[in-house]
């Protein structure tokens, strides 16, 4: 969440910054619960100070009935101001990140500038077939099943589709490790209190959280939730920063109103596995780190030698936490070509498109301000520190690409070089 501060100090240019990320925010509403809560407080300061200042006399009896008039008062108030907290939250936590400078403002939230592209879209001499079609042909991929057991959206993977999504993860860890990131095993649930202040929603229509029935804890969509909230109500020596650490975690997501003929089979499903970067830095660090996490992903989409292009973010894609995301799109040959749509007029009959497969945010002191994470410099100063995280590789669609994209015209599909160390097999077939 943003510092209240800062919002009475800058209100026209939070509110500019609302309208361009389309956050429909009552800024001020929000002040004036903020103004009245404040007046309360000083109020309470004053009557706390003035029996303060009785209790170190000997009281007469009406002396000690004022008292209690007063103790009555303050409890009041103090109703009042958690009253007033309870309202104020909710509007603070819909207030969008500051933006950074160098982010598009667009109230298209496809208006994402593309800043590299690595490698040409696959071409084919033949016509390729969809990872559906290719999988289930193999009998790799089981839907049908999958959804008799848990309902739309879920599936089972078999076999060697199996371990090729134990392949891919053990790679992507191999190049993370690398770096220095510390590998944790984390809850798949948390407080839906943390999630939110994470800057996650997770009550109401729009919600993408699971909530688990009569309890206060929601199931994960990212190892975002359960690494950011790690050190929650903490201080960390500056010395320690930056803290880096990765996740492997089954992620679940209820994707409500996204299902389309262009989500179609493991792109957009409830349940995944995926590797996940997080760091806690020092202000400083924060936008070299962003830079860092960006380095990895791409470097492990270039060993895997699949076309992929960076995208930044503009405003209107911009998710609450973040004040500047980049997200590596992979070419995947042969599903609709939705993101073309828009340009040609028969592209929707087309195959091909650029589809999302990591994403990497900076959110700077956001989400650590919800949570109260701060750090202590060499003067002893207490400040928020910045978070960071990114996708390390979602495993269901690292899957989509590496099938299309090696898919062969007899309807197997090669193993990309990169992995076969961690197999016994080079080609997927019956």
């Amino acid at each position: 969440m943003l510092d209240l501060k800062f919002i009475r100090e800058n209100k026209e240019a939070i509110k500019e910054n609302c309208r361009n990320r389309q956050a429909e925010v009552d800024i001020d509403k929000l002040l004036e619960l903020d103004e009245k809560k404040r007046i309360l407080d000083k109020e309470i300061q004053t009557l706390r100070g003035e029996r303060n200042k009785k209790s170190k006399t000997k009281p007469t009896p009406e002396e000690i009935a004022q008292m209690k008039a007063v103790g009555d008062t303050i409890q009041s108030q103090e109703g009042e101001v958690r009253a007033l907290e309870e309202a104020i939250l909710p509007l603070l936590l819909a207030a969008p990140n500051l933006t950074h400078k160098d982010v598009k403002i667009s109230s298209d939230e496809d208006d994402n500038p593309v800043l590299e592209q690595i490698g040409e879209p696959t071409e084919f001499k033949f016509q390729p077939q969809d990872h559906v079609a290719l999988l289930e042909k193999l009998g790799l991929l089981d839907l049908e099943r999958g959804a008799k057991v848990a309902g739309a959206k879920f599936y089972y993977l078999k076999g060697q589709l199996a371990e090729l999504e134990q392949a891919l993860i053990s790679y992507a860890l191999d190049i993370i490790k690398k770096h220095g990131y510390e590998l944790l095993a984390t809850p798949l649930a948390a407080n839906r209190d943390l999630i939110e202040k994470l800057g996650f929603s997770p009550r109401g229509e729009s919600t993408q959280i699971y909530n688990l029935a009569d309890t206060e804890l929601g199931l994960i969509g990212t190892a975002e939730i359960a690494l950011g909230a790690y050190h929650a109500d903490e201080v960390l020596p500056a010395a320690v920063l930056p803290l880096r650490y990765v996740a492997v975690t089954p992620c679940f997501r209820t994707e409500a109103g996204s299902y389309s003929k262009f989500s179609k089979g493991l792109y957009r499903v409830h349940q995944f596995n995926k590797v996940e970067m997080f760091i806690y830095a020092t202000p400083e660090m924060s936008e070299e780190l962003h830079q860092e996490i960006l380095a990895i992903e791409k470097a492990i989409w270039r060993g895997l030698k699949l076309p992929f292009r960076v995208i930044d973010h503009c405003t209107a894609d911009l998710g609450n936490p973040s004040t500047r995301t980049f997200d590596l799109e992979a070419w995947l040959p042969a599903s609709p070509a939705v993101a073309l749509a828009k340009e040609e007029s028969t592209a929707a009959n087309t195959l091909g498109r650029w589809g999302e497969v990591t994403s990497c945010s900076n959110c700077t002191d956001y989400q650590a301000r919800g949570l109260n994470i701060r750090y202590s410099d060499n003067e002893g100063k207490k400040n928020f520190v910045h978070t960071l995280n990114g996708t390390g590789l979602a495993a269901s669609r690292a899957l989509i690409a590496v099938v299309e994209n090696y898919q062969t015209k007899d309807g197997t599909i090669e193993v990309p070089k990169v992995l076969r160390k961690y197999l016994d097999f080079k080609v997927i077939k019956n």
